[in-house]
């Protein structure tokens, strides 16, 4: 017997040196990287759709983890299922099959209406396999994208993406990009040739505002694909799995996409990405692409897990009800501050006639946490297990926020 089969060694971390906001903050003000604004708090547990930090106050999270947390924090079905998959096998990459890899794609193709899934383990991992993939079934290499579209960070999604801030401190990037006003049916089809080999864009734009898609314009933009041989890249990283009030945002319209980018809530909270892809693509030779760690039995347990949680639960229905009921009470609220209230299922922006960051360090105080998406726009994003007594209290701390301007000059996000 191999001796390291039976070792046992606790290895839990000591937590004495860092257990307030403050101290653990210094430490990560040390060591980290840089890159991130933060908040001034120290998350360390969680429970549904309620956060904890360091200091032990408690928070009603609208962040969501940017939209990852679909589930709720600690969702006993993803702590189950993490349990019993880590103690038969973690690690297995795809040069193997593996059982729970095997089921997941069945059902992610099951749910999705797609032929194919591709694995991998975010966001921007999934659209940047979309763009290669359009490149092969196209041999052209053009992509059109949307203003105010947000694809990822890597270099083919940040070239797809549009904001500047994002795009300049990195460029050149790829070429043989460009970008259309988000719901300008006349625009894309000016901007789509015999050259371009894909047009991505986001059901409802996350980070651009909280902007969903014209129907016209989405299913318009699927006729000029399928007019001009390009593909159609539906980006649903932040919309997929029940945010929106259907399992995915574009089923709301009825579209047929050839690439469906996934990742954020597709493993319960797990990092995960998917590209899904139609039956009308054919199939790519081997080697042409690959992750090592994509599709590991750990994630495709979590992510089988959540996926029955989300159908048996009949969660997407629930986010559309909550939704509908979450907007109509912001929109209630008389605030000379609010300019508009939009959104889709549980995907809700506020756009105000200022900058935002002031008043989501107010949320904050007042034990609400929620996310900007651009300047002027308050976005939230809550677990989808929310109660609705939980969203009650959030509209009473919104409509206390909103109530008079703030002249803090806050900074950071």
């Amino acid at each position: 017997m191999n001796p390291f089969d039976q070792y046992i060694i606790s290895s839990f971390p000591d937590f004495s040196e860092i257990n307030t906001n403050q101290s653990i903050s210094a430490y990560e003000d040390q060591y980290t990287s840089g890159i991130y604004s933060k908040r001034p708090i120290a998350i360390t547990r969680g429970l549904g759709a309620r956060l904890w930090d360091a200091d032990g106050k408690e928070y009603i999270d609208c962040v969501g983890g940017q939209g990852a947390a679909n589930l709720g924090h600690c969702n006993p079905a993803i702590i189950q299922a993490i349990q019993h998959q880590s103690q038969i096998l973690i690690s297995c990459p795809e040069m193997f099959y593996n059982d729970s890899r095997a089921l997941l794609i069945k059902k992610l193709c099951s749910i999705t209406g797609m032929a194919r899934a591709y694995l991998c383990n975010s966001g921007t991992e999934s659209v940047e396999a979309a763009l290669k993939f359009s490149r092969l079934a196209t041999g052209r290499t053009e992509v059109v994208a949307a203003m105010r579209g947000f694809h990822g960070r890597t270099f083919g999604s940040l070239s797809a993406t549009w904001e500047k801030k994002y795009r300049a401190p990195f460029e050149p990037l790829v070429p043989g990009f460009s970008h259309i006003s988000y719901n300008d049916l006349d625009a894309l089809e000016k901007a789509v040739s015999n050259k371009t080999a894909a047009v991505i864009l986001e059901v409802v734009q996350g980070e651009g505002g909280v902007n969903p898609g014209d129907p016209e314009f989405l299913r318009g933009a699927q006729d000029i694909c399928r007019q001009n041989g390009a593909m159609l890249i539906l980006d649903e990283v932040q919309t997929g799995f029940g945010r929106t009030g259907k399992m995915f945002a574009h089923q709301h319209f009825s579209l047929e996409p050839d690439f469906l980018c996934l990742a954020k809530s597709i493993a319960g909270g797990l990092p995960m990405g998917a590209t899904m892809i139609s039956s009308r693509i054919p199939s790519f030779p081997p080697q042409v692409h690959g992750s090592t760690f994509g599709g590991n039995p750990l994630v495709c347990a979590a992510s089988l897990a959540g996926i029955n949680f989300l159908e048996q639960n009949q969660i997407p229905q629930r986010a559309f009800e909550l939704g509908q009921w979450f907007k109509e009470q912001l929109n209630q609220i008389k605030s000379p501050l609010i300019r508009s209230v939009r959104g889709l299922g549980l995907m809700v922006g506020i756009e105000l006639k200022q900058k935002v960051t002031p008043y989501l360090y107010a949320l904050m105080d007042n034990g609400v946490l929620a996310l900007p998406a651009g300047l002027t726009v308050m976005r939230f994003l809550p677990p989808l297990v929310i109660s609705k007594a939980d969203l009650e209290i959030v509209v009473d701390v919104v409509k206390k926020v909103l109530e008079k301007p703030i002249s803090a000059n806050v900074t950071g996000e």
